[in-house]
């Protein structure tokens, strides 16, 4: 018994993720391998974010701004794209941008310290204000025709091959859904197997302890926001090429909420120092999977993110609660 309830503790996230999909089987009609498959490109984008999240929330921060982040950087590897035709050179705009956006969010709460729900609450308004702004008032050839959506030359070769790459498939799983298994697979190394990683967890589970062992908590802190925003600028990238544009007003919305979810449906717990970041990949399809049950049980799509709010809390009771309890029937034992 004390076994399972090891196992349950250690991997709760895939029993959640099992137990969502089974109710998904149940209320979908018709479930096919293709639309399984489909979760994960519908879960690459908040993923990938997502990631970034985990690394943040493991050193006890959090960032409210990757949602307005993600907006700005698509909009700018838009213009990007429509300047130079350029795939690759898009690619390497995406990631620096958006690791330039993670960076000024690291550089206030590392170096400076203030406080990060206050630095990336006013970033998020920041980017998302940028992002509407710039689309009004650049040459509107660099946006796609004078529209209030950043939309990418659909007339080109170029386009035709990175929308191929976001939309396509190798076999029967999306390209974009392997991408984010990839790049999950690497930060569950960087976290597990590394230096850089074991300071991660350090910082978040006792930062004064971390300071007095010689890390450098400063720099650490404005490492794993720089590191966020490269994944929300490869997440921008992977967006614009599976959408072909970007809205700066609705890209990314409620991005920074369903990330923050991702994390702590995978386990990671908000106080820091605890979790897997494999954890965040189950999180992110969890969350997918719950919008998929409902559509197909026919729900008012306004009542979406109220049950996703209702299932947070839920999930962050049990976190807060679970230690809590097992602590009770240790003592009665």
């Amino acid at each position: 018994m004390k076994k399972l309830g090891r196992i349950w503790t250690e991997y709760n996230f895939i029993f959640v993720l099992l137990i969502i999909f089974l109710i998904y089987m149940v209320t979908s009609s018709g479930l096919t391998w293709s639309g399984t498959m489909n979760i994960f490109r519908h879960s690459a984008v908040i993923g990938i974010v997502a990631l970034g999240m985990g690394l943040i929330c493991l050193t006890g921060e959090i960032d409210l701004s990757v949602g307005s982040s993600l907006a700005l950087t698509a909009g700018v590897s838009v213009m990007t794209f429509n300047a130079t035709n350029s795939i690759i050179l898009t690619l390497l705009v995406a990631l620096v941008f958006g690791a330039l956006c993670g960076f000024i969010n690291g550089f206030f709460v590392g170096t400076i310290e203030m406080p990060a729900f206050i630095v990336t609450l006013a970033t998020m308004l920041i980017y998302r204000s940028f992002a509407q702004y710039i689309n009004q008032h650049v040459d509107k050839a660099l946006i796609g025709g004078g529209s209030s959506v950043y939309k990418m030359d659909a007339t080109t070769e170029a386009y035709r091959s990175l929308f191929g790459f976001g939309n396509g498939k190798l076999g029967t799983i999306p390209i974009v859904g392997l991408i984010l298994i990839l790049v999950t697979l690497l930060f569950v190394f960087i976290a597990s197997n590394t230096k850089y990683g074991k300071k991660v967890y350090a910082i978040g589970s006792n930062s004064k302890a971390a300071i007095m062992s010689g890390i450098n908590v400063p720099l650490i802190k404005v490492s794993v926001f720089t590191i966020a925003g490269l994944l929300t600028g490869l997440g921008a990238y992977l967006w614009i090429a599976m959408n072909g544009s970007a809205d700066p007003a609705t890209t990314g919305n409620s991005y920074e909420m369903y990330a923050i979810a991702s994390v702590v449906l995978g386990g990671i717990a908000m106080s820091g120092g605890r979790g897997k970041i494999l954890g965040v990949l189950f999180g992110a399809m969890s969350y997918t999977v719950v919008d998929k049950i409902i559509v197909s049980l026919k729900m008012d799509s306004l009542i979406n993110n109220a049950i996703k709010g209702v299932i947070l809390i839920l999930v962050i009771l049990i976190q807060v609660e679970g230690p809590k309890i097992r602590e009770r029937l240790k003592i009665k034992q």
